[in-house]
């Protein structure tokens, strides 16, 4: 019943709207003059997040994803070369999380037009997740009534289903040092950058284990090459699907930086701040089972997997509600190589289907 033409339509429009975190607003209207020609009551908070409701028998059912992209991420070309849609090479795709999104649209649309048996769904499409889950983090979760629900956020063949996926922290660090003339008086100085590299190099940093990973992404400081620098700041996380090994991995960081300072001299100041929490739904759970249920009836074999990356899903969790996120079969996201197979979407929109049919029945 999917309509392949008009899914794949909606979806280049939508790709060809510019909204990367932060310039959503945009896109945000688009969605609310969509969602409200299909009949469904829709809200639009302060940060562009929309809340749309849809009437229907049985248990409710949040419908999920996010409206925003990464850059470079203005003036999208897309292009539909063998059943399968690229950017023109000079831009993201916006496939993570457009796809997603078109797919929500697309099966509204049918259950509409068909005025197939539904739950009362709730669909959520939120801004800025790339930038942090800020949408996900400032929306309204009291307002939801819905206990279980998918995210149209991952990638992989049709049929994967996250199921688990890290705790975030990120771990920041300004290193104080002393500057003085770095060409008459260098032994007297106390190099922040120094400092810096040498608790770069004493931690753990990349794969840590198959749960955990850790990363700096970002130093900066000095004032001249002249000078040696007195203040370095250092920007990184740390993830894992274990908190137990999310904390041990943190306090390794934390004093690989505490004692690098302390053998030059210099003093560290180190922030963590949770990002966001983690979540392991396990094979039994309602969602989990049912969803997987309904890859077999749509003729996918479903692949339950854990991720190394949060979600707007990680926020709906931490809240009480289990949501696992579903491929919509993307692919190359994050750059100017992503893609995604037409085939993909429909397959993800068909279980959607066949989930939402098992639910009101």
């Amino acid at each position: 019943m999917i309509n392949e033409t008009r899914l794949v339509e909606t979806f280049l429009d939508l790709v060809r709207i510019d909204s990367p975190s932060g310039e959503e607003a945009a896109i945000a209207e688009e969605l609310k003059d969509r969602l409200g020609q299909l009949g469904l009551t829709v809200e639009r908070d302060e940060m562009n997040n929309i809340v749309a409701r849809l009437p229907g028998q049985g248990e409710a059912l949040i419908l999920a994803a996010h409206m925003d992209t990464v850059m470079p991420g203005h003036g999208v070309k897309p292009v539909v070369k063998d059943g399968v849609v690229y950017s023109d090479g000079s831009t993201i795709l916006g496939a993570d999380d457009k796809s997603g999104v078109a797919v929500i649209l697309e099966v509204l649309q049918t259950i509409v037009e068909c005025e197939l048996p539904h739950p009362p769904l709730e669909v959520v499409i939120t801004v800025q997740e790339e930038t942090g889950l800020a949408g996900a983090k400032a929306l309204d979760k009291s307002r939801l009534q819905a206990k279980m629900g998918i995210s149209f956020d991952a990638g992989e063949l049709p049929g994967t289903i996250v199921v688990s996926a890290p705790s975030h922290n990120f771990v920041s660090a300004v290193v104080h040092g002393k500057a003085v003339h770095a060409g008459t008086q260098p032994e007297r100085g106390v190099n922040a950058l120094l400092v810096a590299a040498q608790a770069l190099v004493d931690m753990p940093l990349g794969r840590i284990d198959e749960e955990t990973t850790a990363n700096f992404g970002r130093i900066k400081g000095g004032r001249a090459r002249n000078i040696v620098p007195d203040r370095v700041e250092l920007l990184g996380e740390a993830r894992s699907r274990r908190l137990d090994k999310l904390e041990a991995q943190t306090a390794k960081m934390i004093e690989a930086l505490e004692d690098a300072a302390q053998r030059h001299g210099a003093t560290v100041d180190v922030e963590v701040t949770r990002a966001y929490d983690g979540y392991t739904l396990a094979e039994e759970a309602v969602v989990v089972r049912r969803l997987a249920t309904a890859c077999r009836a749509s003729g996918v074999e479903p692949s339950l997997v854990p991720s190394g990356g949060g979600s707007d899903a990680n926020i709906f969790n931490a809240h009480g509600m289990q949501v696992v996120n579903l491929s919509t079969g993307m692919s190359g996201v994050h750059s100017t190589e992503e893609h995604i197979a037409i085939a993909d979407m429909v397959a993800c929109a068909e279980i959607a289907l066949h989930f939402m049919e098992d639910l009101s029945s």
